[in-house]
């Protein structure tokens, strides 16, 4: 099972304030140790909304709006995907992560990734064939296919 681990964005990381040297070894350490125990899949911080976009969807038309964002609470400021054997699992990893500085609040928000068996009858074999081109095949091809569309581009496809 794989996990998404959200954590939520504080008015420290959303005014861009970087953490100490202190904080990021001690990120550093954790991250390692669920690299070594073979959990970790991914995992990032990301820039204050400042420097985000939105893109609303209403029909056939598209909005971008320009960051930053109200309602700190709502905002993510960094992920991690843990594959892990249950949801406990997730749970008691998320636990043994690095305190945040004296006198700072922190969440993360913990969710299950959809695998294609959750979908039962319309995950059908072309269902699937799509979820393998955006996972594990996907990934081990993403530069040959850039390659593909650039070259696409230049003969000027789309």
């Amino acid at each position: 099972m794989r996990f998404m681990v959200i954590a939520k964005a504080t008015a420290e990381s959303e005014a861009g304030v970087l953490p100490t040297t202190e904080a990021m070894v001690a990120m550093g350490r954790y991250s390692e140790e669920l690299v070594k125990a073979g959990v970790l899949v991914a995992a990032d911080g990301l820039h204050p909304t400042s420097r985000g976009v939105r893109v609303r969807f209403e029909d056939e038309e598209r909005t971008v709006v320009d960051g930053p964002f109200a309602e700190t609470k709502e905002l993510i400021a960094g992920y991690s995907i843990l594959e892990v054997a249950s949801r406990e699992e997730a749970i008691e990893w998320v636990r043994r992560a690095p305190n945040l500085p004296p006198g700072q609040v922190g969440e993360v928000e913990i969710r299950q990734i959809f695998e294609a068996a959750d979908f039962g009858d319309n995950a059908t074999a072309e269902v699937a064939a799509f979820a393998d081109g955006v996972g594990e095949l996907g990934r081990a091809n993403v530069a040959q296919w850039r390659a593909e569309a650039a070259a696409q581009q230049e003969q000027g496809g789309n």
